[in-house]
């Protein structure tokens, strides 16, 4: 399962991903929240867009499934950050945020739509909702993580089905890790 490959190598992910600068990603997300608003960073892995988001003012929640990835980001932030899964979210109406960036894509296809709608549950009326998946059209297995890559197509039809949210805006961005040639679908909804 993911989890466990965050845990074993939780070290080498954080070094990896703590110092990416993915600036252009934030730009379209915070544009669309108010200062001070309350973002919850699911699935938040090194921390660093917690930071950042805490950075510019922000309330910021977040939690992640690795324990071990928890551990180094509640270090990175100052933050308790919280060790669960998605489905274990419980929270109605609280956020104005979601940022899912880079996490959802290890849930199984199957679950995603049911993942979403407890998510999009815990935002406010009119709070923004952003996704990123690894573009394409296939599940697969990949040194012990689960990944679901998405297209827009897939993804529309995914949203289509959560009650009371709409999607506002796809694009597509070049992985910003140098080693890494991937494509990334990027996604931005709103509740309503």
């Amino acid at each position: 399962m993911s989890t466990e490959f965050y845990n074993i190598n939780a070290k080498d992910f954080y070094e990896r991903t703590v110092s990416l600068d993915i600036k252009n990603l934030y730009e379209p997300f915070l544009e669309r929240i108010e200062k001070k608003a309350h973002i919850l960073d699911a699935g938040c892995g090194s921390g660093r867009d917690t930071k950042y988001f805490l950075d510019q003012g922000y309330k910021v929640s977040a939690f992640d499934a690795s324990s071990e990835m928890v551990k180094l980001a509640s270090a990175l932030t100052g933050e308790p950050i919280k060790t669960k899964m998605f489905h274990e979210m419980t929270e109605e109406n609280v956020y104005d945020g979601i940022w899912a960036c880079a996490s959802l894509l290890h849930v199984p296809l199957q679950d995603l739509q049911e993942t979403m709608q407890v998510m999009n549950r815990s935002l406010k009326q009119g709070a923004t909702f952003y996704a990123s998946f690894k573009l394409g059209s296939i599940e697969r297995q990949k040194e012990g993580r689960h990944f679901t890559d998405l297209n827009e197509d897939t993804l529309k039809t995914i949203i289509n089905k959560i009650d009371n949210i709409q999607l506002d805006q796809t694009w597509i961005t070049e992985d910003v890790r140098n080693d890494k040639t991937e494509e990334w679908l990027n996604a931005l909804m709103t509740k309503y």
